[in-house]
């Protein structure tokens, strides 16, 4: 599988690096020896066949007839076999190059280098007085959702993460020749099972699978990754950290809307909300007991070089009096350690937690917080790297975490809540759906009353047109609750261009509403807002839309300055380009001034998930990297500089911004284009792949205008295409109607919204291959409609180019170049494989049988695309 002639491809690829190399090559070896023991050597050179051909194709030796000739030669289900070797591979590349990004980053973390925006990066550049005072208000708020981007089944990614760790032993250093014999057969036994592994899902999820899957992610990684961020914080602030409390205070507060998400989705009810909560507090609390029941067992200073202070001695005391049996015990086995008896103690009361044995439960974090807290301050006396180590790692970890892990946010559709209120009002029989909206409700306060207020108070209501649709939620909790009191933090979320336009005059109508009084005034003021990305650049093309939220940020930000409110702005940011997707940091950086103000709440969907927080190390370094944006974001002098490149090019962006939307509505508005996309790309079929458990479109049929389309559904159809049309259609007619191309030359090297807006369509450009898209748009046996796409691609690459001062797409991006062309043709292998498909499903009269089995080469095709381009929706 693997491609031995890299060096003859064009100049323009950029030389994989050794080791990297070196696992690509070690991979691609073994799938191709368990394809030919599964498959036999026969679909071993077929594959190598349409290898060889797509690598051709791409020097310019090889036409695209010929490619599709030869994939259309094959049966169905030699295809299908195909596809899933090009397939795997792909989950063995992206394997490959995360190993890859790990070692980079860990050989850049050395001592005499301070790592680009990294916390350390912070303090240097503002001084660590600044940043201090920049940490006390510092909120990070990463969402976690289950919108229905990752394509993988849950199997295939734990199959690929045996085979990462089978990779990491191999080229763990030391070995000898028999120990890496060994591995290297372990290695391809964990290959050999990825393959036998389905890639499509059988069954559909539903929506407590996806809040069992973003588990993995706490266990794996969060729940560790928190307190280093923190650590590294504290060493950046500190010549002490470890012997002295930490200035670093816990930033960090992870929402989900997992299981609380019921805007369009029936399958999310009130017992999926209350079940949801439940699974989340299991896992931290076992979380929490492992970690303290690990540092008691370590914690073995005796009484004579560590004795307890007065505080502790009385903890013990008060405990041996509650419950004697236990203590008695843990005296027993740890005899003269105090500090081990109690926190011994402390995780038997975790433990308790958990079980609702209630009384040894604690009742809330802040008494755990204070028994531990009890223990860090007698060893600080005696002891004071045992008092600010690990001990102060578990502090973090329940301070972010609580007992509820994250908070749990609820999100409704306003005409939801309008049809509620309607038959409230009016008495008689209540529908399901009001009834579930009630009950919704009663599960809120439930919550609130077993996990905190903190724990579940926001409440998300899409489609916010005016202050009524906030205040109907408070009249629904009204008529839910009867006298019974709840925190209700309700969120307007602004998605269409006319509804971010109108967003202050919203909050001017809340500030009318009582219950949002009440709650200005016991949160010192503080309102949130949501920003939704997805389905304004669906409306107004990724140009206009960036240049519209931005403007709707400034116009907020002055509203809430005006009106003393402290406002923080919540980004409903997709994981596509398409949806507001692309580098974090640098869409913190992009912000209008003032509206991060030390405050980012961001959500991090589907793909983007275990892209961003599968590894530790990963993990770790995004968020450094967008704690370091939102410092730099928030301090004065950053901030002048970009509201002066904002003031300066205003007038440019307004130009860019009236004739790109103008040349998107004139494409997705016509007559006849919801069903031309609909034939021209695989939008039906990605249905069936069973994504999660929420619709994929609104009502039910073929789509009649994109309205009836979900955001998510829209990119991910596109970028199989290859065309990628939401990331940047209409930026080049944009550009084009610049006066001038030093002006957008300037606005991009002073402006970081503008420079953050071309990066992300050159990205999109980069993963578009006109002349198989040309391939996809000529099914729909519109012309009119394909012309305009592809003269609007030749267009916006053309004038991106020149605009960014580069000779080629991604130029200025290394590694992202390198992962993209290298993978291109493998890409384009399977492309041709699904054109088959499609073309059959479209065009052709196949019989049900060979419908079925089209079917499933397609969908194999699709989730192939989405594992090389590395992003679906």
């Amino acid at each position: 599988m693997i491609d031995q002639g890299l060096e003859h491809r064009s100049a323009a690829v950029t030389e994989m690096p050794d080791e990297l190399r070196r696992d690509v090559r070690l991979l691609g070896k073994l799938l191709g020896q368990v394809i030919a023991e599964q498959g036999g050597e026969d679909l071993l050179a077929d594959v190598e066949r349409l290898r060889k051909a797509v690598i051709a194709a791409r020097r310019g030796e090889v036409s695209g007839d010929e490619i599709a000739a030869l994939a259309a030669g094959w049966e169905i289900d030699r295809a299908v076999q195909v596809a899933r070797a090009f397939t795997c591979y792909f989950h063995l590349a992206n394997l490959a190059e995360e190993h890859y990004r790990i070692r980079i980053l860990r050989q850049r973390d050395t001592e005499d280098a301070v790592q680009r925006e990294s916390l350390a990066q912070a303090v240097a550049e503002l001084g660590r007085d600044r940043v201090a005072e920049l940490v006390e208000g510092l909120e990070l708020h990463p969402v976690l959702t289950a919108h229905p981007t990752e394509a993988r089944r849950r199997a295939v990614v734990t199959a690929i993460q045996r085979v990462s760790g089978q990779l990491t032993e191999y080229n763990a250093p030391g070995r000898g020749a028999s120990e890496r014999a060994e591995l290297e057969r372990r290695l391809l036994e964990e290959i050999d099972l990825l393959w036998r592994t389905a890639q499509l899902r059988n069954t559909k999820l539903d929506p407590l699978d996806e809040v069992r899957t973003a588990m993995a992610a706490f266990d794996e990684t969060l729940f560790r990754m928190v307190p280093q961020v923190y650590r590294s914080l504290d060493a950046a602030l500190s010549d002490a950290t470890g012997t002295e409390p930490p200035l670093a205070r816990p930033f960090i507060r992870y929402g989900s809307w997992i299981g609380g998400d019921r805007d369009g989705n029936p399958n999310v009810t009130s017992k999926v909300t209350r079940d949801t909560i439940q699974i989340q507090s299991e896992h931290v609390l076992n979380a929490l007991e492992t970690a303290c029941t690990r540092i008691a067992r370590t914690l073995t200073a005796s009484a004579q070089f560590a004795p307890a202070s007065a505080g502790l001695r009385a903890g013990l005391a008060a405990a041996v009096d509650a419950h004697p049996e236990l203590v008695s015990e843990l005296a027993t086995r740890s005899p003269s350690e105090p500090h081990r008896q109690w926190l011994l103690f402390v995780a038997a009361r975790i433990a308790a937690t958990r079980r609702r044995d209630l009384d040894l439960a604690y009742r809330t974090p802040d008494e755990l917080l204070a028994d531990l807290r009890l223990a860090q301050e007698s060893l600080a006396e005696h002891a004071v790297r045992q008092a600010y180590g690990e001990l102060q790692h578990l502090i973090w970890q329940v301070e972010t975490f609580g007992f509820h892990l994250a908070e749990l946010e609820v999100r409704q559709h306003s005409q939801v809540h309008a049809a509620a209120l309607e038959e409230l009002r009016a008495g008689g029989e209540l529908s399901e759906r009001t009834e579930e909206v009630l009950a919704t409700i009663r599960v809120i306060a439930w919550i609130q009353e077993r996990f905190g207020v903190t724990a579940c108070s926001r409440y998300v209501v899409s489609f916010t047109r005016s202050a009524d649709d906030i205040a109907a939620v408070h009249e629904l909790a009204s008529y839910a609750l009867g006298g019974r009191s709840v925190v209700l933090d309700v969120v307007p979320l602004f998605e269409s261009g006319q509804d971010l336009a109108n967003s202050p005059a919203v909050l001017a109508g809340m500030l009318e509403i009582p219950q949002v009084q009440e709650r200005l005034a016991a949160t010192g003021r503080r309102m949130e807002i949501m920003l939704g990305y997805s389905d304004s650049a669906k409306e107004l093309g990724p140009a206009a839309a960036t240049l519209r939220l931005y403007e709707a940020q400034e116009q907020l930000t002055a509203w809430a300055a005006a009106n003393d409110v402290k406002l923080r702005m919540f980004h409903g940011r997709g994981g596509a380009l398409g949806r507001g997707g692309g580098p974090a940091n640098r869409a913190v950086l992009a912000q209008a001034p003032g509206s991060v103000a030390g405050r980012f709440k961001v959500t991090e969907q589907g793909e983007v998930i275990f892209a961003r927080y599968g590894h530790i190390a990963i993990a770790r370094r995004h968020m450094e990297q967008v704690a370091n944006a939102v410092i730099m974001a928030s301090s004065p002098s950053v901030g002048s500089r970009t509201a002066a490149a904002a003031d300066r090019f205003r007038p440019l962006a307004e130009r860019v911004a009236t004739a790109s939307e103008q040349a998107y509505r004139a494409l997705t508005e016509a007559p006849g284009f919801p069903e031309w996309f609909a034939l021209v790309s695989p939008l039906e079929e990605i249905g069936s792949l069973r994504l999660g458990s929420r619709p994929a479109r609104r009502g039910l049929g073929a789509p009649r205008s994109l309205d009836d389309l979900r955001a998510i559904p829209w990119v991910f159809a596109w970028a199989q295409t290859r065309v990628n049309l939401p990331g940047w259609y209409g930026l080049g007619t944009g550009l084009a109607a610049a006066d001038s191309l030093s002006d957008l030359q300037a606005a991009y090297a002073e402006w970081p919204l503008f420079n953050a807006m071309l990066d992300n369509a050159e990205m999109s450009l980069a993963k578009t291959d006109r002349s198989i898209a040309a391939r996809y748009l000529a099914l729909g046996g519109r012309k009119d409609f394909a012309d305009q796409v592809l003269e609007e691609y030749d267009r916006t690459r053309e004038l991106v180019l020149k605009v960014t001062g580069h000779t080629r797409l991604l130029e200025n991006r290394k590694v992202l170049s390198r992962a993209v062309q290298l993978r291109d043709p493998y890409v384009d292998a399977l492309s041709h494989l699904q054109l088959r498909a499609l073309t059959a499903l479209r065009t052709g009269n196949p019989t049900d049988r060979e419908r079925e089995r089209l079917s499933t080469l397609l969908l194999l095709s699709v989730n192939g695309v989405a594992a090389g381009l590395q992003n679906t929706g």
